[in-house]
């Protein structure tokens, strides 16, 4: 940093050693400048890779090395933030030109605008002459409003007759829970804050009485339990829809349970219901079910009305659903190639087996075919796979079933391969049909807003509260993955179906009501 003008020294050797401190300082500044820059590029650029992968090492690690990479990001960019900063306010230092600033995207144009115009002279402060307006500069900030609450007054004005004497007045308002003082928002809020954001009722009621609103426990729990009962005919109508396909996704995750005195383990099912990637014209949905177990009598409950194609992992309690002659109809399986490489990725990434990381390689071909067909139709799909997958999926079973021969049935390679080659059927049955996905990666990505959720409620509290959680995940998953805000739907249907006709529940659903929102908005 160069001293103040009145502490300059007078001798010109001692003012060269300073600048050329000076220039050395800003070097080291602008090389480390650059180099944050530089991380932050391969950072987002790792990031959106990921994002945009949806099979290979994704399936197993994905997850948790994009939050990894976020991690990171956040302290690269925070910490060259603070380093700028820093610099800037430091005494006698000015910043360095080459501290380029990413170019920035304009704000949401449909938020509102406030003005806040600062006042201009009057005259001119050179000369004192008159000023002409020549335009104006606009520099607009993101700002956010603090949650707000209101009371809504709703008001029926009586009137009587002065020839009759008889009384009209306008009729009641529906309200979402009869006599309750809650409007449609607010409980959309709090269904949306329990099952979407895992965000317990007992905190909910902490964040409120801290912005001055008084909400029980026990008064969120009787709101809860009643939109659900509100909401379950279009639970209903989701299932129908996913039941009807003609593929579902299936997988199950562990829900702890309160129990006396401790916790048991019990499961939440998922069927997931999504034609996108063979350009199938049906809305994607989700189903979902609670078992206190998982014995093999709950899948085939869930699916005793099924027939078609399930995709799943090698779960035995599925098997009783690939019985040939099964009534009402035959059940496929299709296995999850995810799955058969997640065992091979742990030798080869735990174990550093050179063999399992040949099979992961040789796996890896066949995702890399299958990204390029995705959302192709299924026609499509299967010329393509018939064309250029099928051959590699040939040379990974004879290049497996050299190296297993070699190998004892009790070696971890083995078992992995085994995993696949003992149901090599299933691992090749999109060879035969393009409806078929190479994975599972559908029910599991529905599954895991569950898995991240139970570290913040911790239990589910009864049997009945597995049940309902289940429901409520129906309606939320589904809205997801029609890209719908489930906060806003929930609002809107709990506003109007009450006294919507029973026979057009269906347009309510998710995706039928994202196209009457697109055609009010067109509209407007």
């Amino acid at each position: 940093m160069t001293p103040p003008p009145d502490r300059l020294p007078d001798d010109v050797d001692a003012l060269r050693a300073a600048l050329a401190a000076e220039q050395l300082a800003r070097r080291e500044a602008e090389a480390r400048a650059c180099g944050a820059e530089t991380m932050v590029a391969h950072l987002k650029l790792l990031i959106a890779k990921l994002r945009h992968d949806r099979f290979g090492a994704s399936s197993e690690r994905g997850r948790k090395l994009l939050d990894q990479l976020e991690l990171e990001l956040d302290e690269v960019v925070t910490a060259a933030s603070e380093e700028a900063t820093k610099a800037e306010t430091a005494p006698g230092q000015r910043s360095s030109p080459s501290g380029r600033k990413p170019v920035r995207g304009p704000l949401p144009a449909h938020l509102p605008r406030e003005r806040v115009v600062i006042a201009a002279p009057s005259v001119c402060p050179c000369c004192g002459g008159r000023l002409a307006r020549l335009g104006e500069d606009i520099t607009e900030t993101l700002e956010v409003v603090p949650r707000q609450w209101k009371v809504i007054q709703t008001v029926r004005e009586k009137f009587s007759c002065r020839s009759c004497e008889a009384i009209t007045q306008p009729p009641a308002p529906f309200h979402p829970i009869a006599r309750g003082r809650a409007g449609p928002n607010l409980l959309a809020m709090i269904m949306e804050a329990k099952f979407g954001q895992h965000l317990p009722l007992n905190r909910q009621s902490e964040v409120y009485g801290r912005e001055g609103i008084e909400l029980s426990v026990s008064t969120l729990a009787d709101w809860v339990g009643t939109c659900t009962a509100m909401l379950a005919p279009l639970v209903t109508l989701i299932d129908a829809h996913v039941l009807a396909a003609g593929r579902l996704h299936g997988d199950d995750t562990t829900v702890p349970l309160l129990a006396k005195g401790r916790t048991v383990t019990a499961r939440l099912w998922t069927y997931v219901r999504d034609d996108r990637p063979f350009a199938g014209p049906a809305p994607p949905a989700a189903m979902f079910r609670y078992s206190r177990d998982r014995t093999a009598e709950h899948p085939n409950r869930h699916l005793a009305d099924y027939a078609g194609i399930l995709q799943a992992d090698a779960y035995a309690g599925f098997n009783a659903l690939y019985v040939a002659g099964r009534a009402p109809g035959q059940i496929t399986e299709a296995a999850c190639w995810a799955h058969g490489r997640r065992k091979l990725f742990n030798l080869a990434e735990v174990a550093r087996a050179p063999l399992a990381a040949e099979a992961v390689r040789r796996i890896d071909l066949i995702f890399d075919s299958e990204r390029a067909i995705n959302g192709l139709p299924a026609k499509e799909r299967l010329a393509v796979r018939l064309q250029h997958v099928a051959p590699l999926v040939a040379d990974l079973e004879g290049w497996m079933r050299q190296i297993r021969a070699r190998l004892s049935r009790h070696n971890d390679l083995a078992k992995a391969m085994d995993y696949m080659l003992k149901r090599w059927d299933a691992f090749t049955r999109f060879l035969s049909d393009g409806q078929i996905c190479l994975t599972n990666n559908a029910a599991e990505r529905a599954l895991r807003g569950i898995a991240l959720g139970r570290k913040s409620w911790l239990f589910a509290g009864s049997d009945r509260g597995g049940e309902r959680a289940a429901a409520i995940y129906s309606l939320i998953v589904t809205a997801k993955l029609n890209d719908v805000d489930p906060r806003a739907w929930l609002a809107d249907v709990l506003a109007r179906i009450a006294d919507h006709p029973a026979s057009r529940l269906d347009e309510l659903l998710p995706w039928n009501w994202k196209g009457d929102q697109a055609k009010d908005a067109a509209a407007a």
